[in-house]
């Protein structure tokens, strides 16, 4: 299915047909976005493809440079096929948007125009400036997306939500690696490996193999557990399991 029909004049307008199929395709996927030079096969037989392509369409975008109306003559052949495509675009009653690329292109005249496209000067257009491709391409994207509410926008897909089954890792002052308890079978907490810092994880007791010798401070309890002090070994977070040391000194 295509949405989106790129017409372009080659001599004119064809750098800028590319940038925005390019941004268009990137958005709303390639197979949605038709420009002649990249949707039709080698083989394939040109005038079906572009009109079937054409007929397919929700909205025709067409380029016109500063140049555009210099081809007057080739306006004026019936066969010309960027005439052919925006008259088939009315004859099918499908929303055409100028794009006027670069800051020397002036709206159209009607006087330029042979009669079968005399209506594209009334049209309101979009500038497009190089000047300012990032903000124009943006411009171009979001007025396709309202003109096709069909089209799935793929910028918004990567901005979502997470999903209520999505884990965010928030582990701040550790370097080393860290493991989240979903990544293993059973109920193991979290796992870190080669800890340069301050460590706090859920229930249970900590032990700091250091801790005499550092002079490190090490408190535990139901629910946190807390170790200070330069870590020289490995943390070891145990479940369930009093900490014999600890009676020992009672």
């Amino acid at each position: 299915m295509t949405d989106v029909f790129i017409n372009y004049r080659t001599g004119d307008g064809e750098t800028t047909a590319t940038l925005i199929d390019q941004e268009l395709s990137r958005r709303f996927g390639r197979e949605r976005i038709f420009r002649a030079s990249k949707s039709i096969a080698p083989g394939r037989l040109y005038p079906d493809e572009l009109l079937h392509g054409l007929r397919r369409s929700s909205v025709l975008l067409a380029v016109i440079g500063p140049d555009w109306t210099n081809f007057r003559v080739r306006l004026r052949d019936p066969q010309d096929w960027v005439r052919r495509e925006i008259a088939e675009a009315f004859a099918c009653e499908l929303p055409v948007v100028p794009v006027l690329d670069g800051r020397k292109t002036d709206r159209l005249n009607k006087k330029d125009l042979p009669d079968e496209l005399a209506r594209l000067a009334d049209l309101q257009s979009i500038a497009f400036s190089t000047h300012d491709t990032e903000a124009g391409l943006k411009r171009i994207g979001d007025v396709v997306a309202d003109m096709v509410p069909g089209l799935r926008d793929l910028d918004l897909d990567d901005a979502a939500p997470l999903v209520p089954d999505s884990v965010v890792n928030s582990i701040r002052d550790v370097s080393g690696t860290a493991v989240q308890s979903r990544d293993f079978t059973g109920d193991v907490g979290t796992v870190i490996k080669g800890a340069g810092g301050p460590v706090h994880t859920g229930q249970g007791d900590i032990y700091q193999n250091s801790r005499h010798e550092s002079g490190g401070r090490h408190f535990s309890g139901s629910g946190m557990t807390y170790v200070e002090g330069e870590l020289h070994g490995g943390v070891q977070h145990r479940f369930d399991e009093p900490d014999r040391r600890e009676d020992d000194v009672r």
